[in-house]
């Protein structure tokens, strides 16, 4: 029964949160304004709105557009060295989860010297105590999916190692506020929005079968679930389907806070094995194409049936009996969100990759296997991306 809790974002959610960010406790007077390399944060608009709000705050603004869809080691160092430039006081992150995260490494490297990986747990990282407090944070959400809006870690891409890492874990790197409105969320493409749901539905079903699960991790853990599978068929049908939305953005606001009570498990590491090698692989897609032989593998070994039969009643099998009706359920809710199909061959993942992925997944993130419910081997790690296969 034993957790320890501590979120101290303070989190501002519903539709049109963000007209209200001039009102709100602003951590500086001048911001790095961290959005992705891509168009659609200027093209909808999130952008100007952002600006508005924080000129209307008296905020001066540098704007970092540089961010891409795995950000990368090299790109948070010029994050970095731009905050220092140009003497910045505070980080605005607005955009999806990748944005999120590489603010937190850039937010970190604009007080600090040296590399991003001489702070980096794991692979080739130095693993050194990062001596100097990061910059204050605020995280503007336009995505549900990596709930990175309330956590103090982000994932990082090490492009010249082919690692891709977990970073933070500091108390200063929990945003100090966090804007969830699902109106910036409408304009998410439907592939998207499922990509970036099953992450959400990912964290909070690894969580919930972790063996750092606790009761206070599973109430939110099950809430999340619960939300969305109801919703996230219906977000993706129909984008301006505001509660649906309000509802998909509620989850992956919850199962961000999982994440600091329990821990993800190892089929984050593989995926993350995935899209070191394939940048191009949107990380939601990767879980997608793991998960029913991922979790089947640990259906197999019995070791947590009640969770699994707890998640199928949960997605909405009132009368699940056996852990198997969870996959059953997976399944149905993959269907209904038009992801039943994907092929990692699509992205240009080949059979003969596997031995290598499993390496990476045990190598750079390795310490999420230990977090599983059952000892996962080199050899089963293989047989999982095998069955994966497509």
């Amino acid at each position: 029964m034993n957790f320890s809790m501590y979120v101290p974002t303070r989190i501002v959610f519903g539709a049109g949160a963000l007209n209200g960010l001039h009102e709100l406790p602003i951590p500086g007077k001048k911001a790095l304004l961290v959005i992705s390399n891509g168009k659609s944060t200027k093209s909808n608009g999130y952008l100007a709105q952002t600006e508005e709000q924080l000129k209307q705050a008296n905020i001066e603004i540098v704007l970092f557009d540089k961010i891409e869809a795995n950000p990368l080691k090299s790109t948070v160092m010029l994050g970095g060295a731009c905050a220092k430039e140009n003497e910045c006081d505070f980080i605005v992150a607005l955009g999806g989860g990748s944005v999120m995260d590489a603010a937190k490494a850039i937010a970190t490297m604009a007080t600090n010297k040296g590399d991003l990986w001489d702070y980096v747990y794991g692979g080739t990282g130095k693993a050194l105590p990062i001596p100097n407090k990061p910059l204050p944070i605020i995280a503007i959400t336009t995505t549900a999916g990596t709930g990175s809006e309330v956590d103090q870690y982000g994932v990082i891409t090490n492009e010249y190692t082919h690692e891709k890492i977990g970073f933070g874990g500091l108390e200063e790197l929990f945003p100090k506020l966090a804007i969830v409105d699902a109106e910036l969320m409408k304009s998410v493409p439907p592939a998207y929005t499922a990509y970036q749901g099953f992450d959400a539905l990912f964290h909070s079903i690894e969580c919930y079968i972790s063996n750092q699960a606790n009761l206070m991790s599973d109430m939110y853990a099950l809430t999340s679930i619960e939300n969305i599978s109801n919703y996230l068929p219906r977000a993706i049908k129909d984008g301006n389907d505001l509660e649906a939305r309000e509802r998909v953005a509620f989850s992956n606001t919850v199962s961000g806070v999982v994440m600091t009570l329990s821990s993800c498990i190892s089929e984050h590491s593989m995926e993350h094995a995935l899209s070191a090698y394939h940048q191009k692989l949107p990380h939601g897609a990767g879980l997608i194409m793991l998960s029913k032989a991922y979790f089947t593998f640990f259906i197999n070994k019995h070791v947590c049936d009640d969770r699994f039969i707890r998640m199928a009643r949960t997605m909405g099998m009132t009368n699940a009996s056996k852990p198997e009706d969870f996959i059953t359920m997976l399944t149905k809710l993959q269907k209904e969100c038009g992801v039943d199909n994907l092929k990692m061959s699509d992205y240009g993942i080949a059979a003969d990759e596997f031995d290598k992925f499993a390496k990476n997944a045990q190598g750079a993130m390795g310490v999420l296997f230990n977090f599983d419910p059952a000892k996962m081997s080199h050899d089963e790690c293989v047989a999982i991306y095998k069955e994966s296969y497509k």
